[in-house]
């Protein structure tokens, strides 16, 4: 069929399994060609093709609510729910979210973008639905990779203790990112192995109703059957309360719809097991190990190559900031690191491959992470926290009252700071500044090139304080040499006593490419925490016109702490202007799109600011 031609799932009613396999066999082959032209996530969206089909035609959507945990596996439910037609617009600024999202669809009951979060808000609307005296079904679809978040795991605690019919849809591939780890992981391997409950079950009611006294004992054994559940086959979810289905297999319609319509049928709360392949249907994705094709750039279908590649000269932030803090840990044996499922997405492969029994994947449990390096820190090593800007904030609670507060040798390299681009609001790292900057003994600094890395990598093991080293999605050349750098000494690049532009990290870079230092001077503040009160106290005394470019939140960033210590010093501040985002969240589209819409392009900030004009 056309597949821009869908309006809604109403279709799916008629089709018989027959179809409903050439329908995904259709989907499949758009999403791989529309993808590769745009761009997106890709493996999570091919296995889930079937499972999504059978959700739309076993439940009413949008009367029942069906919703994706993370929500980048959401391309099969947007393409049932009429917005096919709007793929080549896919993660572009204004365009067809990569997520769900409210204001996009009907259909669209719940956003989301990180992991671990749709059975706490399903359980949350199954309240209001019942205290409402309404009628429908609700049907989180959650990964085993985002399972081991401790959000869902204390929502299925208090789903099982409320009894609420909730239908919780455990789409396991056995891959959040890359493969996952853990106690959890090897809990849900047992049980896909296995299948001597479903084989027990089956033998059980098939003796039983081999007389009529037995068919009447076995309609009326819940008890012996729940019995024989737990005695065959003791899983969290039956030891929560929780009814368990399962596993299905996530690509064979007969039994996933056999599954789904029992479990609709249910009561109370119930978890229907379902095993998927990641990148089903597409070779390179379904081969994938390494977690390339989970989001990709722009692709060549038929060969699977990128189209988009880095220069010979280039290195991304993420390698560039793992090489040295391999380089360390090879000097340095009370170096650890620690990631919550992000080997790939922050390079740090040869550091596992090389440091085994020094380097610790702790699935995706960002708060459990920063705790873990806290306990390290408090016996004598020194961990590297490698760990996404977005998802820092998740352990907020750890920076505080742990890190912060026990004045911990942590360092914590922020990776994907600032505007990172086609994944939009939920992921841009642009809060980070103003989380943390306000924690006492907390050093933060953000480097402009790879020297600058390699110094601040190698200060923060020497610091016995919680240091962060904040850097961008993207890449950096690669320049030859060694630098020294200071706690809280800022890079004066182009001086100006009239006029002079302050940044950080890789803005500053760049800036430095364009500026006319005749017009306006560059000042690169490596060191956004402390401050480089010296260099400040020059520029206020010689009422230095002063613009800070900082392309992060502006509510309590950079720029505020300047102000606060102008302020504090009794300094004017009517010659400061500050360039920043404001009380807002960026959409999604490329960085360069973003960057221009927000009044944050570089070329636009140095001829508005630094012209003979002004």
């Amino acid at each position: 069929m056309d597949i821009e031609n869908i309006e809604n799932p109403i279709f799916l009613d008629e089709y018989n399994n027959n179809e409903l396999k050439k329908l995904a066999k259709d989907i499949r082959k758009f999403l791989v060609c529309s993808i590769a032209n745009t761009g997106g996530h890709l493996s999570s969206n091919l296995g889930v093709i079937e499972l999504t089909i059978a959700l739309h035609k076993v439940f009413n959507a949008p009367q029942d609510k069906i919703f994706f945990d993370v929500g980048h596996q959401s391309y099969i439910h947007k393409i049932l729910t009429g917005r096919a037609k709007d793929f080549s617009t896919l993660r572009t600024y204004q365009g067809l979210s990569g997520y769900q999202k409210i204001s996009e669809s009907e259909y669209d009951c719940f956003e989301g973008g990180h992991s671990s979060t749709t059975i706490s808000c399903a359980v949350g609307m199954a309240i209001a639905r019942d205290l409402n005296n309404e009628k429908y079904d609700i049907v989180p679809v959650i990964g085993d990779g985002a399972l081991s978040g401790g959000m869902a795991i204390e929502a299925l605690n208090h789903l099982g203790h409320l009894q609420k019919k909730v239908i919780v849809i455990l789409n396991d591939n056995e891959m959040s990112i890359s493969k996952n780890v853990g106690g959890l992981n090897n809990l849900l391997d047992k049980m896909r192995i296995s299948m001597s409950y479903n084989k027990a079950k089956q033998n059980y009611k098939e003796i039983m109703n081999k007389s009529k006294v037995g068919q009447v004992a076995y309609n009326g054994s819940k008890k012996i059957k729940d019995m024989v559940k737990s005695t065959v086959i003791s899983n969290m979810f039956v030891d929560m309360g929780i009814d368990y289905i399962g596993p299905l297999d996530g690509h064979d319609f007969h039994d996933l719809l056999r599954g789904l319509n029992k479990a609709k049928a249910s009561k109370g709360p119930i978890v229907v097991h379902v095993l998927t392949k990641k990148g089903k249907g597409y070779k390179y994705a379904e081969n994938d190990v390494t977690g390339k094709w989970h989001g990709i750039g722009k692709f060549d279908a038929p060969s699977g190559e990128l189209l988009q590649k880095k220069k010979d000269n280039e290195k991304s932030y993420s390698q560039v900031v793992a090489d040295a803090v391999y380089n360390e840990m090879q000097n340095n044996d009370k170096i650890v690191t620690i990631t919550p499922a992000m080997i790939t997405g922050s390079k740090l492969e040869k550091i596992f491959e090389d440091f085994p029994d020094r380097s610790f994947d702790v699935g995706i449990a960002e708060q459990h992470a920063t705790m873990m390096a806290a306990g390290l820190a408090l016996n004598g090593m020194h961990p590297f926290l490698s760990i996404y800007s977005t998802f820092s904030q998740r352990s907020y609670d750890q920076f505080n009252h742990d890190l912060s507060r026990m004045d911990l040798p942590v360092v914590i390299g922020l990776d994907r700071a600032g505007i990172v681009g086609e994944d939009g609001q939920t992921h841009h790292g642009v809060f980070d500044i103003s989380l943390y900057r306000n924690l006492p003994n907390f050093i933060i600094s953000a480097p402009k090139d790879n020297l600058e890395v390699d110094a601040l990598v190698s200060l923060g093991f020497k610091t016995n304080h919680p240091f962060i080293i904040r850097y961008p999605r993207g890449n950096t050349l690669i320049k030859t040499g060694k630098i020294d750098v200071e706690i809280g000494k800022w890079e004066t690049i182009a001086n100006n006593k009239k006029k002079v532009l302050i940044s950080y990290g890789s803005h500053s870079e760049e800036l430095s490419k364009i500026i006319d230092k005749k017009k306006c001077g560059l000042i690169h503040a490596r060191f956004l925490k402390p401050l480089d009160t010296k260099l400040l106290d020059k520029l206020f005394k010689n009422e230095t016109e002063i613009i800070i470019y900082e392309p992060d939140i502006k509510g309590g960033g950079f720029a505020s702490s300047i102000l606060e210590y102008a302020n504090e010093k009794k300094y004017n501040t009517t010659k400061v202007t500050i360039i920043s985002i404001d009380d807002k969240f960026v959409e999604a589209g490329s960085i360069n799109v973003l960057m221009k819409e927000y009044n944050l392009a570089y070329q636009d900030i140095v001829k508005k600011y630094c012209s003979k004009s002004r």
